[in-house]
C-alpha cells in the first residue's frame, strides 16, 4: 500500500513549486477504484463472472423480460469497441449464458438474450454484489454518503458534460470550465 500523503510531500519537497493538492485527490480517487473493484471482482469471481461479463448479464437482466437486447443497445451501455463486444457475447454464449436470437422487429439482427442458466447466475451475483456494496460503504453514515454520492455527481457531471461538448467541437478547457461555473469571464 502507498501512502498519498507521503508521495505529496515527497513532491512538495523535490518540488515546492508544485500544487500536488490535484494530485492527491485523483491518486485517493484512483487507490479507491482499484480496490472497490477488486472487492466486488471477488463476489462476481465466486460466481464464475469477471466484471465485464457480470455487466453484460446484469444489463440484460435489468432490461427486463424477454431480457433481450441488440448488440448496438448493449454497446451504448459499456464503454467498449464493438469488437471487444462482440468478443464479450461469444464468451457468454460459450458458457451458455446468453444466446442470440432473431430480433422480431427485423429479421436482418439478432438479439442477445440470457439464457436459463444466465439468469440465474446473474441473479444470485447481483444480490451478492449489492451486499458486498453496502459492505464497502457501511463504514460511512448515512450523511457522508449522502455527501460523497453529491460531490461525485458534480464531479462526474463536469466530465460528462465536457465530453459532450467535445463531441461538438465545443470543449472548454478544465480552467475555462470552473470560471463559467464561478461566473467569471475567461481571459
Amino acid at each position: 500500500m502507498y501512502d498519498i500523503d507521503q508521495i505529496k510531500a515527497q513532491w512538495a519537497k523535490q518540488r515546492p513549486d508544485l500544487d500536488t493538492e490535484p494530485m492527491a485527490l485523483i491518486g485517493r480517487l484512483m487507490r479507491l477504484s482499484a480496490l472497490l473493484s477488486e472487492e466486488m471482482g471477488r463476489t462476481f469471481a465466486r460466481h464464475g463472472l469477471n466484471g465485464a461479463s457480470f455487466d453484460m448479464l446484469a444489463t440484460l437482466l435489468r432490461s427486463g423480460p424477454p431480457h433481450a437486447l441488440s448488440p448496438n443497445q448493449l454497446l451504448e451501455t459499456m464503454m467498449v469497441t464493438s469488437g471487444t463486444m462482440t468478443n464479450r457475447i461469444d464468451q457468454l454464449e460459450k458458457d451458455a449464458l446468453v444466446t442470440r436470437v432473431k430480433n422480431p422487429d427485423d429479421k436482418r439482427s439478432v438479439l442477445v438474450q440470457l439464457t436459463e442458466k444466465g439468469r440465474k447466475i446473474v441473479d444470485a451475483a447481483v444480490t451478492d454484489h449489492v451486499e458486498t456494496q453496502k459492505k464497502l460503504v457501511a463504514d460511512l453514515s448515512e450523511g457522508e454518503r449522502g455527501k460523497l454520492n453529491a460531490l461525485l455527481q458534480t464531479y462526474l457531471a463536469v466530465f460528462e458534460e465536457d465530453q459532450q461538448r467535445d463531441r461538438e467541437g465545443q470543449s472548454l478547457l478544465p480552467s475555462a470550465q470552473s470560471q463559467q461555473r464561478s461566473g467569471e469571464t475567461p481571459a
